[in-house]
């Protein structure tokens, strides 16, 4: 897919350092403090819409909109696209996929040639008419006397609309279905808030939205006694480095007091997600919200049924009974 050449995801050495550096600022911790206000209202609006009753669907009514939503407020397009935006997204996320097929293949490519068009019309109001937005903040900004061009801001802001739908909504299904599942940890996170910023890294740890990611080795290097030789292709199943026994204790276990989480779902090194400490806070704000305004939220149904991808975990809907 030709848009996906200028992701900095798809990008190594000097190339990846360059678009990184350049969108970094909008993605540090004192971006998404100053952006909070804005979030929080998105949230509370999300959830005023969806109400209370019984089945539910958290997924179709919160999660998924959540991400989409912030990021059409904070990226400077407008909110009122968010299903257009949302359904582009959904057809993109395949493209981290390693089992496709064509018709998938098909669809990923319309939907990054319209993603593309739109994305192009609102780059050219920006330009006329900067605002305070990330597209504006992309098109100022500055890296070593470089700046990005229009085609790396059209590719890199339908990669973020991409890597952070898919990461936020399946931090947030699997992350509830998680604590309702363990109704001793959602009792505990219902009576001490404060224990939120732990359990998300927790969730995180716990069931990944982002089960495995590829690499290429770029040298020889052993792991377990194996000797990987460069240029090999490798599946890092980050999902299972989250539940390594060497490196915690009782790893099946869900517990949002345990100490020193540092789960690999935002994967690591040069290319740890650039928009990890966004989801996180959405995610705050989320499950910060839920239990402040339902008393009681359980599953409406025990079964649910999961995404089919092999590098994304997580569900097609969670149905749950929300009590006020």
């Amino acid at each position: 897919m030709q848009a996906t050449r200028s992701w900095m995801l798809m990008r190594d050495g000097e190339a990846h350092r360059r678009l990184r550096g350049l969108a970094n600022p909008v993605f540090t911790a004192r971006s998404i403090r100053e952006t909070a206000p804005r979030m929080i209202g998105i949230v509370h609006q999300i959830m005023d819409e969806m109400g209370d009753g019984r089945d539910v669907d958290l997924i179709g009514s919160l999660a998924a909109l959540v991400p989409v939503t912030v990021f059409c407020g904070l990226g400077g397009l407008p909110v009122e696209d968010r299903d257009l935006c949302r359904k582009w997204t959904d057809a993109l996320g395949h493209v981290i996929d390693p089992a496709t097929d064509e018709t998938t293949r098909r669809a990923m490519n319309d939907a990054a040639e319209e993603f593309g068009a739109y994305i192009t019309e609102h780059l050219a109001r920006r330009r006329a008419d900067p605002r305070d937005d990330i597209i504006s903040r992309l098109l100022l900004a500055d890296f070593d006397g470089e700046k990005l061009s229009d085609g790396e801001i059209i590719a890199n802001v339908m990669m973020f609309f991409m890597g952070g739908h898919e990461t936020t909504v399946n931090l947030i299904g699997n992350g509830m279905l998680a604590l309702l599942r363990h109704p001793d940890q959602l009792r505990a996170l219902r009576e001490e808030p404060g224990l939120v910023d732990n359990a998300v890294d927790e969730l995180l740890r716990y069931d990944a939205p982002i089960q495995l990611v590829a690499r290429i080795t770029t040298g020889d290097i052993e792991v377990g006694g194996t000797t990987i030789p460069a240029g090999a292709k490798v599946m890092i199943l980050l999902g299972a480095a989250n539940r390594d026994p060497r490196r915690y204790a009782d790893p099946d276990r869900l517990d949002l007091r345990r100490s020193d989480i540092r789960p690999l779902s935002f994967g690591g090194g040069p290319h740890y997600c650039i928009g990890a400490l966004l989801a996180k806070a959405e995610a705050r704000l989320v499950f910060t919200e839920l239990l402040r305004r339902y008393r009681e939220i359980t599953l409406a149904r025990e079964d649910v049924v999961w995404r089919p991808q092999v590098n994304i975990r997580g569900l097609r809907e969670l149905r749950v009974d929300l009590i006020p």
